[in-house]
């Protein structure tokens, strides 16, 4: 890989992390007050797993948007427009569900984000079948993350 493409790749990892690290404004705020005071399923893991699967997630999302990009074609191009839209919606969440201590809003946009993050894999794996996987994890763990969305809302 060149040197250019290796900053390339980085600015889209990069670019994925800064989404996390604006969620986690909302998120850092509200675990220690208004989430600790909620009922969560048996289910829900322990808080100090959330940081290390996220980041783990936002560094695949930003090679997987890389493997896509340099493709340059005109699916490249929409491809990456709906990765945008489900980068968006990923931090949005944050600040529903943390931001304005909303389960209830946090489900709606997860269904949301669900749904978009399905598209794009659909989008990245007819370019690259390597980014199009690369996304699954991501997609399992917000589906484990709806239904943990959920359960929170019925029980508080």
């Amino acid at each position: 890989m060149k040197l250019k493409d290796m900053g390339i790749a980085f600015l889209f990892v990069l670019v994925c992390l800064m989404a996390g690290a604006i969620g986690s404004v909302f998120t850092f705020q509200s675990i220690p007050t208004w989430y600790a005071t909620l009922n969560k399923p048996s289910f829900s893991p322990p808080n100090w797993v959330f940081g290390p699967v996220w980041t783990a997630l936002y560094i695949m999302m930003g090679v997987a948007a890389y493997l896509v990009y340099r493709e340059k074609n005109k699916g490249a191009k929409t491809a990456l427009v709906f990765f945008g839209v489900q980068l968006a919606l990923n931090v949005l969440w944050s600040f529903l569900f943390f931001g304005l201590q909303s389960p209830l809003y946090g489900v709606v946009c997860i269904i949301l984000l669900w749904l978009a993050i399905a598209a794009t894999i659909a989008k990245f794996y007819k370019i690259s079948k390597t980014a199009g996987l690369i996304l699954v994890p991501y997609l399992l763990w917000v589906s484990f993350a709806s239904v943990l969305n959920f359960y929170v809302w019925m029980l508080n």
